[in-house]
């Protein structure tokens, strides 16, 4: 076996890299809002083996060096032109989800809550981890496209700037 003769057509790996890396992408946006470092044991499960079944589908026969560097550079090369669209409103918001209102006033909006996959336990922790005891001590939670939590306390004070905030239409 030579370490660079590849066991299918180049443009086959292409296809399938590609494929693989839209779907999921799809799933992930639709899996929800989570950070890296918010994974839970169950999530990591979940990567550790989608890694291992489309491994197969993006390698067809081919178990050359050649086609692992290859799938390499098309995996990078397409999630750089991801990276790039993303610039762009309208695949910005395909990709990126918008952030959702998950406390107002001092009350869990119990309906984005479930819609985003958070229960109140993870809401309170983030509460807690901005230095508030409760939740009725809380004016604003907002779940960010990011998978984080911001809160706004009641008792913080609103300032009102004049700033200009400019956006570069590239579409």
């Amino acid at each position: 076996m030579n370490l660079f003769h590849l066991g299918i057509p180049a443009w086959e790996f292409v296809v399938r890299c590609i494929a693989v890396d839209v779907v999921l992408v799809i799933a992930l946006r639709i899996f929800g809002k989570r950070e890296l470092g918010q994974f839970t044991l169950f999530d990591l499960v979940l990567v550790l083996l989608v890694a291992n079944a489309v491994q197969p589908a993006m390698t067809g026969t081919d178990t050359s060096l050649a086609g692992g560097l290859l799938i390499i550079g098309i995996l990078v090369a397409f999630n750089y032109g991801l990276a790039r669209l993303d610039r762009y409103r309208l695949f910005n918001r395909l990709l990126v989800p918008s952030p959702r209102l998950v406390i107002r006033n001092g009350v869990f909006v119990d309906a984005a809550l479930r819609a985003e996959g958070v229960d109140r336990q993870e809401a309170e922790m983030a509460i807690r981890e901005h230095g508030i005891s409760d939740v009725s001590e809380v004016k604003l939670g907002v779940l960010e496209s990011d998978g984080t939590i911001s809160i706004v306390p009641r008792e913080a004070k609103t300032v009102h700037t004049r700033r200009v905030v400019r956006y570069v239409h590239h579409g």
